[in-house]
């Protein structure tokens, strides 16, 4: 049976991983990540709902494995600072290189235009990746249970809580969600998206949010597109979404972030 998507995307990375150790050293890397004064408080601009009631953390996505590429002009600083004007909490930039065509210099562009906190989206399996992402500027990380044990999950997350950075823990199963409370995650992204096959299912949020530990916050992830999919969710208490795919399409993305937090009837309104 060929490997599935996730797992075709966590090979690649690894050989990426361990060219850039040739390239860049660990002790390098630490010295860079405990040196920064500048990190942008993530969490804190999820956990209680924002001034219209939602929260949009804004992604920066140039392709994807099931949908290629999704805009050939994409401009990071530009598309940041759209998101900012449209009342983005936080920005959320893919940095994988292989499948998704992302880099770090994606999410620095983001930084510097935004002043927004800016996760990157990575797979991310390691020590060296978290102080790689300290040192590139991010302000949280992905961590994504499917693909950590969890011992390393448990690690992880403190780790780049030492860094002053926020990790998001990506969960899709019910053993996900019990393996993310007991490695200590605090914030928690459900994914509808099938990381294995890339189909979505927008009922799984809805699903697996009953199944949270009191005092997580949770993030809805993957396929949402319109207002009424964001009111449909704050119908059963989430308030938090990352939406990337319908906005990096979007002609006007402020317009679009102000429709989609109810601050517009329409796109264009």
């Amino acid at each position: 049976m060929a490997p599935d998507i996730l797992q075709r995307i966590v090979k690649a990375k690894q050989t990426e991983v361990t060219a850039a150790r040739r390239e860049i050293s660990l002790n390098r890397l630490r010295e860079a990540a405990e040196a920064r004064r500048d990190v942008r408080p993530f969490f804190d601009a999820l956990k209680a709902p924002g001034t219209s009631g939602v929260n949009i953390i804004a992604e920066i996505k140039r392709a994807s494995p099931s949908k290629g590429v999704i805009r050939k002009d994409l401009d990071p600083g530009r598309l940041a600072e759209s998101y900012a004007v449209g009342g983005a909490c936080a920005i959320s930039v893919l940095t994988e290189k292989s499948f998704f065509l992302g880099t770090p210099d994606d999410l620095q562009q983001a930084r510097l235009a935004s002043g927004l906190p800016v996760l990157r989206k990575d797979f991310i399996f390691c020590d060296y990746q978290i102080f790689e992402s300290a040192a590139m500027g991010a302000d949280a990380v992905l961590l994504i249970v499917r693909i950590l044990d969890q011992q390393r999950l448990a690690d992880l997350i403190q780790l780049a809580a030492s860094l002053r950075l926020t990790a998001l823990v990506e969960i899709y199963t019910e053993a996900d969600i019990e393996a993310a409370a007991r490695a200590g995650a605090q914030m928690v992204g459900i994914n509808n998206r099938n990381l294995a096959s890339f189909e979505t299912d927008l009922g799984r949020t809805l699903k697996l949010l009953p199944l949270l530990q009191p005092g997580q916050a949770a993030v809805a992830a993957s396929g949402i597109r319109t207002r009424q999919d964001i009111r449909h969710y704050q119908a059963h208490g989430v308030f938090n979404f990352l939406i990337g795919e319908s906005l990096v399409r979007s002609e006007t993305p402020a317009a679009f972030l102000k429709y989609l937090r109810g601050e517009k009837d329409h796109v264009g309104g």
